[in-house]
Formats: structure tokens, C-alpha cells, sequence
């Protein structure tokens, strides 16, 4: 946790963790009437149709679970959580570049919707290794910084005197039971 009176977690990267999340609903309900729109008017084989309704709905499953572990590694300054995040833009982005590039038919609209999601997605990397950076930088006593020397010597010493002192050994011995 953070010293008291100072908070690491980025205020920026949840702004944009909460408005990545409306617009990834936008974007999903956007591209499910593309698909309708593209279904009625388009040649589209069945086969193209399903595979880019089942990537919609995995992205859609990623990009939830993406923001709930940013927002939650963010707001209680979790290196897990907020890793777990960075990880899950990767597919998501491989995703919007799929949107954007390799589909059947791809609108202008599409296109426009994934360049601004990808746009997000490098301002959230970004801005999610500069909060990781931020929550490894917290202080832990003894492990390093001023005055770390003196701790490892002060724990060394009571280390070496507690195990050749014979008080400390007796305390170990096993206690029998009587039955």
C-alpha cells in the first residue's frame, strides 16, 4: 500500500479506463447493427458472418474483463490486476486491427470506430506502465533506500544472537503429551 497522505494509482489511466468502457459498449452495439446493416445489403457468406459475430462477442468478453482488472489494480495500487490488464490490450488490439483491416467488409464507419479504440489502447498502455512503474517505486522498510544497511545489519545481528542463544533453541523442543 501507499504511504499514507500519498496515492500512486493514476487518476488519468481511470479516467480513461471508465471511458474506454463506455466506449467499448458503444462500440460493440455500433458494430452489431454494422452487421445487420452489412447482412441485409452485403453478399455476406454465412461462414465470414459467423466467425465475425463470435470474434465480436470474445472482444467484447476481453475488453470487460480489461477494464475491470485495470480498474481494480489502479484504484488498489495492484501490480497483478493492472498487469493482467496490459496483458488482455493485446488481444483486444489484435482484435480492433481486425475490425479495422482483415474482415469481409469493412466500412468507413468500422474503420473510423477502431482507429479511436486503438487510440485508446496505446494512451491506456501508456499511462498503465507509468502506474506500474509508480506502484513498484513504494518504499518497503529494510529492503532498500536510507538507511537500509543499518536494517539488515540490526536483523542480521538479532538473527545470529537468537539462534546461538540456548533460550531461544529450548523454546523449539517438542513438548510431549501425556496420555
Amino acid at each position: 500500500m501507499a504511504p499514507r497522505g500519498r496515492h500512486r494509482s493514476s487518476a488519468p489511466l481511470q479516467v480513461l479506463l471508465f471511458l474506454n468502457g463506455w466506449y467499448c459498449a458503444t462500440y460493440f452495439l455500433l458494430e452489431a447493427f454494422v452487421f445487420v446493416y452489412k447482412v441485409l445489403l452485403l453478399p455476406y457468406p454465412v461462414s465470414n458472418l459467423v466467425v465475425d459475430v463470435v470474434l465480436l462477442l470474445l472482444y467484447l468478453g476481453i475488453e470487460a474483463t480489461r477494464i475491470f482488472f485495470g480498474s481494480k489494480g489502479n484504484l488498489c495500487e495492484r501490480k497483478v490486476p493492472l498487469s493482467l490488464s496490459l496483458a488482455l490490450t493485446v488481444p483486444a488490439a489484435v482484435l480492433a486491427v481486425y475490425y479495422l483491416l482483415l474482415q469481409t467488409y469493412s466500412l468507413r464507419l468500422e474503420a473510423f470506430l477502431s482507429a479511436i479504440l486503438l487510440l485508446f489502447y496505446g494512451l491506456e498502455l501508456l499511462l498503465g506502465f507509468l502506474a506500474l512503474l509508480s506502484f513498484s517505486r513504494c518504499h518497503i522498510p529494510g529492503a532498500g533506500g536510507r538507511g537500509a544497511g543499518a536494517a539488515r545489519k540490526a536483523t542480521g545481528a538479532l538473527y545470529k544472537r537468537l539462534t546461538t542463544s540456548s533460550e531461544f533453541i529450548t523454546q523449539f523442543q517438542p513438548i510431549q503429551r501425556q496420555i
